[in-house]
């Protein structure tokens, strides 16, 4: 256990220490709930802004995950091996599944710090979740799954970028990109038939929507995501992607040569 808490403090204070980190996973999603909350509200009834204002903040929850898992992450990871330190924990007794859950709980920790800055900005710009007990728990279930989306799809990028600039530009682009046309960013309804598809494909898009759908109600999701086999495929392939991720993570970057 000292070496997973070592490397989750570490972790954690590498993502907190760094000014870029912290604008691009919180400050910029908190600028987007800020702009979504009162620029483009338009003529939208009173009544629903609530509900409106708290789809932007749950999409930009999402969207400062994905940075997280998908930028930040392999950007760590990228750091530590021209730092030389992947190769000096080689060359310790250092079992890679401890480095690794250390650098994921701690991508975890500052997850958790995301979400609540959003989600509190959000909430103090008039969104307004509609929560139970059964829901609250539904939803960090969902999220669980969104970090473990996303920490796959970082590990990847991580694995196979190896340099520090790289990853992050790389992980940024793919957050922004696939945000974008997978629904993360804009509404599901505005999606043309072919990139709504891919909203539902998409795991990150998907469980976005079921999280809009289970806290702000069907009309600001579009649709019903929450479908037993919509569920299902998201779960079965964001857990495919962490696992390809973590597959190649421990194969590539531990490998002794």
């Amino acid at each position: 256990m000292g070496q997973i808490a070592a490397t989750s403090k570490k972790t954690f204070r590498e993502f907190v220490r760094e000014v870029s980190v912290l604008f691009w996973t919180v400050a910029w999603p908190i600028i987007w709930v800020l702009i979504g909350s009162f620029v483009f509200t338009g003529d939208t009834p009173a009544h629903v802004l609530p509900q409106m204002r708290a789809a932007v903040s749950i999409s930009m929850m999402t969207f400062a995950l994905m940075i997280a898992g998908m930028g930040n992450f392999p950007a760590n990871i990228a750091q530590d091996r021209e730092r030389g330190m992947l190769l000096k924990l080689k060359s310790m007794p250092v079992k890679p599944w401890r480095d690794f859950l250390g650098r994921f709980l701690g991508l975890l920790f500052f997850s958790v710090v995301a979400i609540v800055a959003v989600v509190a900005v959000g909430y103090a710009c008039g969104a307004r979740l509609s929560v139970t007990a059964l829901k609250a728990l539904e939803s960090i279930g969902l999220i669980c799954v969104i970090v473990l989306a996303s920490a796959g799809i970082g590990l990847l990028i991580g694995t196979f970028v190896h340099n520090v600039h790289g990853a992050i530009m790389t992980g940024v682009g793919f957050s922004v990109i696939s945000s974008a046309v997978s629904g993360v960013m804009f509404s599901y309804r505005f999606l043309p038939a072919p990139l709504q598809t891919v909203s539902r494909i998409y795991p990150v898009s998907s469980l976005n929507s079921a999280l809009i759908y289970l806290l702000a109600g069907e009309e600001m999701a579009g649709y019903d995501p929450l479908t037993v086999a919509q569920t299902a495929r998201s779960i079965a392939i964001a857990v495919a992607l962490f696992a390809a991720g973590l597959a190649c993570y421990s194969l590539f970057c531990w490998r002794k040569r």
